[in-house]
């Protein structure tokens, strides 16, 4: 130990004895002085040393919080792009959605409408058919009973006025022609009186003249069962093309109802959308200005602190210099000299020097040895059980100077071990607080890079899946509309096919009415010729049964052909619709997970490059952690395993100068209480 070495270079024997010796009973002015400085002293280290181990938690909480509240307003900031960006593409979605809902809710008022106009006029047309329809049927019967009671007056018999009722209620009837009117008029204006009158007298009979008749009202009747028939083909096809339009126009009603319902919720969806965006920029906002206040504050008042610690580091040292300064020269023998020559002593007798010289050690010289010796087992201190031994064998004069000098010794070792534990308190303290930082940071370093490196991971696994799903896009896309030109081209096929037949059968149809039509006049010139041989049992008019089996096999054979004309046309109009809504939802669909890719890419991309920093970061603080706990591994032999603690190494060597003082009291004869 430093002092015990000390001690055996001061304590050395000596030859001759003074023949007087002061004792020092009391402590001085000036000594008391010297104390209060000294412990004056001892306080102000300790003090500046306590503020600067204050000031370098405080300096790091700047340094850590800084870097905390401007790495958070950055955040913020960005988050807060994204957030504008997103409501302003909210906002045009929504704007979007809301003029196609109104065009698609335009388009099926529209089409309601136009559904509501066609069954309007297709109710007119109806009632305008039903009641041409039924002046047909009730003429086409007047003409057939008129016929068939012509017919069977075709032969000389009583005259009846059955046939001119008949041919009155003909001659009633809307669609009979003016000049059938008339032709029945003269018929029935002739006077069967004066055909008798040329005749016989006996006669009661007269030829029959009704062949005309019966031959224009037979003209007629044929017409009418043609045209009746047109009318009912027609009302079949007009009621066919209004059920076809109809239904088209549902369908396309049924379509933008579904769509717009759709876009109602999509719509709704980016309402919500946005303002929850909205919600999270205002939230967002209002945090990054408390944070951008707290870091202007936080920033100030850091600068603020830093240079008080630096006047109070500068005052404090100054005061410091000026106390050692004036321990220096209140110690220096200007005045510690002075002091102990003129100030008032208490001075030992002749008796006492003469009891030196009588027994070679005087009795307080005993009194200090005994009592040393005691507090030496005591304190168990080497110190002062050698100072003991010392003190029985040596003079009395280099005794006194033997203890002042160890006591000055012992102040010294305190003073520098007191500036040591200050400078081990501020390392610990300052290498506690890095380490405890750094520990920290690197366990949030590695809580983010696992938490990023999972993120990546996720969003590479998205960004597969939703590349994949565009690659399924777009085959399903190029495998519809292969199918969908295949399909119109069999479709423009068949209705090209359909249109052929249908003049081919339009054709066919003209031919035979054309031929049935010469027939019938034929035929009817034929009556006017003379009467056919026997073999003839009437004359020939073409297969008219047959005929009409043919022709309305061909009428049905056209309107099948027409219906699968315009069955095809709706088909394919259907077909296209579908085809173009898949196609539609399709290019959405695609260009929703093509952002979708972009965005996780980009996000991918900057979490990939934030996880390198983190990396990065986590590199350079576990090495800034590793030197920390290499450097506390350095302070720990001097600073924290040091044997005994400083505190009981202050408490024994303040027992020990105390001890010593008292030995210094027992010299100058005071009584000290064992």
């Amino acid at each position: 130990m430093k002092v015990t070495a000390a001690l055996l270079l001061i304590f050395t024997p000596v030859d001759a004895v003074t023949e007087s010796l002061v004792a020092e009973a009391k402590v001085t002015p000036v000594q008391k002085v010297i104390q209060l400085l000294q412990g004056m002293l001892e306080k102000g280290k300790k003090m500046k040393h306590e503020e600067q181990v204050q000031y370098a938690a405080f300096k790091q909480f700047c340094s850590d919080t800084t870097a905390e509240k401007t790495k958070a307003i950055k955040e913020a900031n960005d988050l807060i792009e994204v957030l504008k960006a997103d409501i302003q593409k909210y906002g045009a979605d929504i704007e979007r959605l809301t003029s196609e809902i109104a065009e698609h809710e335009e388009d099926v008022a529209t089409m309601t409408a136009n559904i509501k106009a066609a069954t309007k006029v297709r109710a007119t047309e109806r009632a305008e058919y039903e009641t041409t329809h039924k002046d047909y049927s009730e003429s086409i019967d007047a003409l057939e009973r008129a016929i068939e009671v012509l017919k069977k007056e075709n032969y000389d018999r009583p005259q009846a006025a059955a046939s001119f009722t008949q041919l009155k209620n003909v001659q009633q009837m809307n669609l009979i022609p003016p000049e059938a009117k008339r032709a029945i008029d003269v018929f029935l204006a002739q006077d069967p009186d004066e055909s008798l009158a040329v005749s016989a007298p006996e006669a009661n009979a007269y030829e029959f003249q009704s062949a005309g008749i019966i031959e224009m009202l037979q003209k007629l009747l044929d017409k009418f069962v043609d045209e009746r028939t047109a009318l009912e083909r027609d009302e079949k096809n007009t009621r066919h093309a209004f059920e076809m339009l109809k239904s088209d126009l549902e369908g396309q009603i049924e379509q933008d109802t579904a769509a717009a319902h759709e876009k109602t919720e999509e719509k709704a969806t980016k309402a919500e959308n946005k303002a929850k965006a909205e919600a999270e920029l205002a939230d967002t906002t209002a945090t990054r200005d408390d944070d951008a206040k707290y870091l202007a504050d936080l920033t100030a008042t850091c600068a603020q602190k830093a240079s008080d610690f630096e006047s109070r580091q500068q005052l404090r040292s100054e005061e410091i210099k000026a106390i050692e300064q004036a321990i220096e020269i209140i110690s220096s023998s200007a005045v510690s000299g002075a002091s102990e020559k003129h100030l008032p002593q208490l001075m030992q007798t002749g008796a006492s020097l003469m009891q030196l010289r009588a027994d070679g050690r005087s009795p307080a010289q005993k009194n200090v040895a005994a009592y040393l010796r005691i507090k030496g087992q005591q304190l168990n201190s080497r110190v002062l059980s050698a100072l003991a031994v010392h003190v029985e064998a040596d003079p009395f004069k280099k005794v006194k100077k033997m203890i002042k000098d160890l006591i000055t010794k012992l102040l010294e070792e305190a003073n520098e071990e007191a500036a040591h534990k200050g400078w081990c308190d501020a390392e610990l303290a300052t290498n506690e607080q890095t380490r405890k930082e750094k520990g920290e940071a690197v366990e949030a370093l590695t809580a983010e890079i696992d938490e990023l490196e999972a993120s990546i991971a996720q969003l590479t696994e998205h960004i597969g899946e939703l590349t994949k799903a565009v690659a399924e896009l777009d085959a399903a896309m190029a495998k519809a509309t292969t199918m969908r030109e295949e399909e119109k081209a069999k479709n423009a096929e068949t209705v090209s096919d359909a249109q052929e037949a249908q003049k081919a059968v339009d054709q066919a149809l003209g031919i035979l009415k054309d031929f049935y039509e010469k027939a019938g006049d034929a035929t009817a010139l034929a009556q006017q010729q003379p009467v056919a041989p026997e073999v003839f049992d009437k004359p020939y008019k073409g297969m008219q049964g047959e005929s009409g089996g043919v022709v309305g096999m061909l009428e049905v054979i056209l309107s099948d052909f027409e219906r699968l004309e315009s069955d095809t046309k709706a088909a394919e109009k259907a077909s296209q619709d579908e085809y173009d809504k898949f196609m539609t939802d399709s290019q959405v669909d695609k260009a929703q997970k093509t952002q979708d890719i972009e965005h996780k890419t980009k996000a991918k991309q900057e979490q990939t490059k934030t996880l390198e920093e983190k990396k990065s970061d986590l590199d350079g603080t576990q090495k800034e952690l590793d030197a920390a706990l290499a450097y506390y591994e350095k302070l720990k032999p001097s600073c924290v395993d040091a044997g005994i603690s400083y505190d009981d190494r202050v408490a024994r060597r303040k027992e020990e100068i105390q001890s010593l003082q008292e030995a210094l009291k027992i010299l100058s004869g005071e009584d000290i209480a064992m």
